[in-house]
């Protein structure tokens, strides 16, 4: 390395030193701020560069120790409690300046804006950490455990009929799918169901539309003055399911997106028009109504998910080889009825595998979709009677016809 790329890599040393000890000077109790860290990542660069060259790999952990011993010291002579965090951080600002010297330079910004932004957002945290219940950190420890424990574990390899099953990209979608439904659960815990009714349709699309149609179509009658209300949110929560089908299909078959976006666009586009009719009315009731908040992660669930969208691979791989593009439109409106992923996971791997085409995937996808709308608009109309049923078939029967203009142009 030259002088000249040295003095560029010392000056972003500096740079990430300021960063760190700027939030630090925030906060009085810190018992070093701007220029104790700006001066600790240049030691950092400076002793990882000597002990490159010198050689003397020593140099960097006797360094990184002195900064504690520093720190100790002069917590010792303070009367007030020992600063573990800035403690903490400047050994980090030390590691940094010695990681800038040996070319890891994004990474090494990358982790420094997460440790300031983790300094930073103490009080926010804290909030978070006192909302949380046991429930909850099982949720985020189950999904750790099926994300990677699990997963990495799997072997990536075709097996059964058709080489259809590869236990590792199953897995792979219930890791996806209990990812989606886990930001829901996080985000309804976190906030409750303080942003409105917009809000809570959205929360419930993530979770579970289903479920969502099936607790707001009960409270049309427990009271029956929040229809308006009720029917917003359901209809909300379907249109989630839209962004969500998009989403899926963004991440595993983006080939796919210039069949299956308009469509679902359209759909969209058009299933707006009842929930902003509606608007004026849900919002002048606050809903006090809360979603089922069960654990999105339960490993039992995981599981039937796992064996269902694997039993669906199989199944529409045999309906597309016998029978063709028509098996899979007959499949997709039984599996459609109470689970949107599985038939739409399995046709993108179709697709993926050129044995459906673009507008056939779409078709595929719309079918699915109108079987689960008559499903949930039977449920509002058995549960929560004809007035709810009314709405909610007009607002299915809009986001239908989006659906079917989609097709149409596919």
């Amino acid at each position: 390395m030259n002088e000249l790329d040295a003095l560029g890599v010392f000056a972003l040393s500096v740079g990430i030193g300021l960063l760190l000890g700027l939030e630090r000077e925030r906060r009085p109790q810190a018992k070093a701020g701007l220029r104790t860290f700006a001066l600790t990542a240049l030691l950092g660069t400076g002793s990882a560069l000597i002990a490159q060259q010198a050689p003397a790999p020593w140099l960097l952990p006797v360094g990184l120790l002195a900064c504690a011993l520093m720190m100790i010291a002069a917590d010792r002579q303070s009367t007030e409690p020992a600063d573990t965090t800035t403690t903490i951080a400047l050994l980090l600002c030390f590691t940094y300046g010695a990681m800038l010297w040996h070319g890891h330079t994004r990474l090494t910004v990358a982790l420094a804006l997460a440790t300031t932004s983790l300094l930073y957002f103490k009080t926010e945290l804290h909030e978070v950490s006192h909302k949380l219940s046991r429930q909850d950190i099982v949720s985020f420890l189950q999904f750790a455990v099926i994300t990677f424990i699990v997963l990495p574990l799997l072997p990536d390899t075709g097996y059964g009929p058709y080489q259809s099953l590869n236990p590792y990209r199953i897995w792979l979608i219930v890791v996806l799918i209990a990812g989606i439904g886990l930001a829901g659960y996080v985000a309804l815990r976190l906030r409750g169901t303080e942003g409105g009714a917009a809000l809570l349709g959205v929360l419930g699309g993530l979770i579970s539309s289903t479920a969502t149609t099936l607790v707001f179509a009960r409270k049309v009658r427990e009271e029956p003055d929040r229809e308006s209300q009720s029917a917003f949110i359901v209809l909300i929560a379907n249109l989630v399911l839209l962004v969500r089908l998009a989403f899926l299909a963004t991440v595993l078959a983006p080939g796919a997106l210039p069949s299956v976006a308009p469509m679902l666009a359209l759909g969209m586009a058009a299933g707006v028009i009842v929930p902003l009719r509606l608007w004026r009315l849900a919002a002048g009731h606050a809903s006090t109504q809360e979603l089922p908040a069960k654990n999105p992660v339960e490993l039992v669930p995981a599981l039937s998910f796992g064996a269902i969208y694997a039993g669906s691979l199989v199944l529409t791989a045999w309906l597309s080889d016998a029978f063709g593009t028509k098996g899979i439109y007959a499949l997709a409106p039984v599996l459609g009825l109470t689970d949107m992923d599985a038939i739409t996971l399995s046709s993108l791997k179709l697709f993926n595998t050129q044995q459906l085409s673009g507008r056939e995937l779409a078709i595929a996808i719309a079918l699915a979709l109108a079987s689960n709308l008559i499903f949930k608009a039977s449920i509002a109309g058995v549960v929560g009677g004809a007035v709810l049923a009314r709405r909610i078939v007009l607002g299915f029967a809009c986001v239908l016809a989006g659906l079917a203009a989609g097709v149409a142009i596919a």
